[in-house]
């Protein structure tokens, strides 16, 4: 049995995975769409990509009434 590990080790840096779908254009005419497209962009602009992710999640998510 080897003995355990009686120091700190450094820790371990996972990469995070790459986003393997685009961002979500926004509906033609739907001011809800656009809105979150605009809040995305500013959202990017300033580093926020929790804001990013939430605002594509939201455009993904939208109303059915898009279909």
């Amino acid at each position: 049995m080897t003995e355990p590990t009686r120091y700190q080790t450094d820790p371990l840096e996972l990469p995070l995975p790459a986003s393997t779908e685009p961002d979500p254009a926004p509906v033609e005419g739907c001011p809800g769409c656009v809105e979150l497209a605009k809040v995305r962009d500013r959202a990017r602009g300033v580093g926020d990509m929790t804001t990013v992710t939430d605002c594509n999640v939201h455009m993904r998510r939208h109303p059915e009434g898009h279909r």
